[in-house]
């Protein structure tokens, strides 16, 4: 009897981003044929479309379902806009989205079928590759509220149901992500530990049969409300099976909450950035004009120190505000060049971090081309 192996998880420090060469690309190719119907319309009209990877293929993400991801799907999400109000072009930014547990063949088709849409439309979008956990600000500016939850295409999703699931433990974080997203709302499934609360926000804790919604002192009324609309949504799907209590931190109820996971107080949050001394911003070279691909640090980081004969690297993944290693592209790069740039970033992030860096490399890496740029870009150079 044949028996069903478990894709491999994709490892996010894998420096071949797309799997250049693989077994996979090569399957990416068949499943794909030589046109892939899901591009017909994309990038006709300004807006936002999503579609999600299953099993090679890309399909329609359904518009009731935007601004929800699952930890084990792969995303494309494309953003089609005008940069003036009267403009008659159109400009786009193409992201792919990589949920933490999604597996190597997802993310590859995520990467790969990128490629294929920045080809449709022209070369025209800026390309965004996304982690959970580490999405960039422009990603986040989509979605009013920002849902992951745990599961996906390949292991079934995880419904409320009528009676209430047995021996259920999931717990919620509802956050605002970063003030440069202060509009925005981050709900996550998060492991039900004690490592996973601290202050400043708010957790909504699922029992099955209880669900207990915790404000700690620092959160915010958009977040409270959030996790009310979370709670409501939870509760109402098990029909009367279900119990909602709603606790204050320093309040009445707030040491149920806690207990459930072995702390008294709420802990302060950590951060993984430190306040080192890395630069905020470097430059990088990658150029096959030797006759070899060679890797080599700039100097200046400015935007004179770009060359349009090759392909540059900006690592700002130590910027305080807005951590992203930015790939540039000049018009007259080399095929090598273009298409191995990406690659070279991550394994620059995956190197750094071997040497002690707290960047994560699942920070996000932006590829643009020359004349394609925006403006943090340049604001980044400092230009």
């Amino acid at each position: 009897m044949a028996h069903l192996t478990k894709p491999e998880r994709y490892d996010i420090e894998d420096s071949n981003i797309a799997l250049l060469g693989s077994e996979l690309e090569k399957n990416v190719r068949e499943h794909g044929g030589d046109k892939e119907a899901a591009w017909a319309t994309a990038g006709r009209s300004t807006g936002v479309q999503i579609w999600r990877i299953e099993k090679f293929h890309v399909v329609d993400w359904p518009k009731d379902r935007f601004g929800r991801f699952y930890s084990g799907d792969s995303y494309i999400v494309l953003h089609t806009y005008k940069l003036k109000p009267d403009s008659e072009n159109l400009s786009f930014d193409l992201h792919f989205w990589l949920g933490e547990q999604t597996s190597q063949d997802e993310a590859g088709t995520a990467a790969y079928k990128t490629v294929e849409l920045d080809d449709h439309l022209n070369g025209k979008p800026i390309q965004y590759r996304e982690v959970q956990g580490s999405e960039s600000g422009r990603f986040l500016s989509y979605f009013p509220k920002f849902t992951v939850l745990q599961g996906g295409v390949s292991t079934g999703f995880h419904h409320v149901s009528s009676p209430p699931p047995e021996n259920v433990f999931r717990l919620y974080h509802i956050g605002a992500p970063s003030q440069l997203n202060a509009h925005s709302v981050h709900i996550r499934e998060v492991v039900p530990a004690a490592s996973s609360i601290f202050q400043g926000d708010v957790f909504v804790m699922d029992r099955g049969t209880e669900v207990t919604q915790f404000n700690t002192k620092q959160s915010s009324g958009k977040e409270k409300f959030a996790a009310a609309e979370l709670c409501r949504t939870i509760v109402d799907g098990r029909k009367g099976h279900c119990k909602l209590s709603v606790y204050d931190e320093g309040g009445s109820g707030a040491r149920t909450f806690l207990s459930a996971f072995g702390i008294d107080v709420v802990p302060t949050k950590t951060t993984n950035q430190s306040a080192s001394d890395e630069p905020s911003v470097s430059l990088f070279r990658l150029s096959d004009a030797s006759g070899t691909l060679e890797f080599s640090p700039v100097s200046p980081v400015a935007r004179s120190s770009l060359s349009s004969n090759d392909a540059f690297v900006v690592d700002a993944s130590s910027h305080p505000k807005t951590p992203s290693v930015y790939v540039w592209i000049g018009n007259n790069a080399s095929l090598g060049e273009k298409r191995l740039c990406v690659q070279y970033a991550q394994r620059f992030l995956y190197d750094k971090r071997a040497k002690g860096s707290q960047v994560s490399p699942a920070v996000s890496v932006v590829r643009l081309r020359e004349g394609g740029e925006n403006e943090l870009f340049w604001q980044i150079l400092g230009a």
